[in-house]
């Protein structure tokens, strides 16, 4: 069975400062515990209602009831598997290739769906502002169903990053240029913005290459688009 102290332990890491406080941050659902199991990513403990990963030692595993899962789950509907694991330290910073950067991205599953969209399109470095969500929250590590593992995440003054690098910086505006007339690299710095105030003015001063995903309705009435669902086109856009 789980106990109080552990309760208390793993409903505290839904907030980032116990998270910082611990080091540790936890990971629901069979795939995306099964691919940090297969990671450098280290297991602190297992809670599970049934048996299923038989490769984790009876020593880091608890088995426990459906209504002890429910009461630690951080998901509306609790699964069947709840694991802990440690908080790596940070990687080196990779500076070459294409590197996506967040500015102030602040929903925890946008964050998550666009670390799967860079595992997707080959994209391995990803910088966030220090205001973006962290990437250890739960919901974060559950919309990126295990590209977490595949993806390393950043956390820089981008102002101060973008100034020092020699790669071309893109940033995403909805009065850029159109991106499907433009010569883009196969090495660059693509910058998006806040879900709903777009990058920083303060960032923007830097950004020299403004592009934009054009509107083809007729109306031209639709004020803008999910960050992830932008990324993925201009991802996908880079790569073509």
């Amino acid at each position: 069975m789980v106990s109080k102290n552990q309760i208390k332990l793993i409903t505290s890491l839904q907030q980032k400062k116990y998270r910082i406080e611990h080091q540790l941050f936890i990971a629901e659902g069979v795939k995306v515990i099964q691919e940090l199991l297969e990671s450098n990513f280290v297991l602190e403990h297992l809670f599970e209602t049934e048996a299923i990963f038989e490769q984790v030692s009876i020593s880091q595993k608890t088995a426990i009831k459906e209504q002890d899962m429910k009461r630690i789950s951080a998901l509306s509907s609790a699964s069947s598997c709840l694991a802990i694991f440690k908080i790596p330290a940070a990687a080196k910073i990779n500076t070459k290739g294409l590197i996506v950067a967040l500015d102030d991205i602040r929903d925890p599953g946008n964050l998550g769906t666009i670390i799967r969209l860079c595992d997707w399109f080959g994209v391995t470095q990803l910088l966030c502002s220090h205001e973006t969500v962290d990437v250890y929250n739960p919901k974060v590590i559950q919309a990126s169903m295990g590209s977490i593992t595949r993806v390393k995440v950043n956390y820089v003054d981008l102002k101060d990053y973008i100034s020092q690098s020699p790669l071309p910086v893109f940033g995403t505006f909805m009065d850029g240029k159109n991106l499907y007339k433009e010569t883009l690299p196969k090495e660059g710095i693509l910058i998006l913005g806040n879900e709903a105030n777009g990058i920083s003015a303060e960032l923007e001063k830097s950004i020299k290459n403004r592009i934009a995903i054009p509107r083809f309705g007729d109306m031209q009435k639709t004020e803008s688009l999910n960050v992830a669902t932008a990324t993925a086109i201009f991802l996908s856009e880079f790569r073509r």
